[in-house]
Parts: structure tokens; C-alpha cells; sequence
């Protein structure tokens, strides 16, 4: 799953707002606005907002992948 630095990342990647992610992922706003606060959400959810990133193109690396700085983070691939 991925962590909440790496949903605030990615919201800014693609210029999303809170209310965006939550259209396209089909949950509330204040589901997203919950999550990124640090509080927990249903893992439905937490996957909808996975879906919705990967679905514009965003790739996630979780820590132990191959990354430049090798860290956790997000890659933009928007083909």
C-alpha cells in the first residue's frame, strides 16, 4: 500500500486536488483528506486511491526498489 508522503507526492505530480483524487477514485473527499492527515481508512479505500494514481500513470517505489536516492517515492509515466 502505499505510505502517505507517497499519495501527497503523487497528488502533486498530477496537480490533483483532494477532491479530484476522490472522483477518480470513487471514495470521499474526506477519505482522502483522513488519510493524508495520518488516520486510518479501510484498505478498500486506500487501494481505490492506489488504482485512480495508476490509472494516470503514476508508478509507486517502495522502499528496496531500484530508485536514484533509493527510498520510497513516485515515478510519472504518463504513457
Amino acid at each position: 500500500m502505499i505510505t502517505i508522503e507517497q499519495c501527497r507526492a503523487a497528488r502533486a505530480l498530477l496537480d490533483w486536488s483532494a477532491e479530484i483524487l476522490a472522483k477518480s477514485a470513487g471514495v470521499g473527499v474526506a477519505t482522502v483528506r483522513r488519510y493524508e492527515s495520518g488516520m486510518s481508512v479501510a484498505a478498500g479505500s486506500l487501494s481505490a486511491i492506489e488504482d485512480a494514481f495508476s490509472a494516470a500513470g503514476v508508478t509507486f517505489i517502495d522502499a528496496g526498489e531500484a530508485s536514484p536516492a533509493g527510498g520510497q517515492g513516485v515515478r510519472f509515466d504518463p504513457t
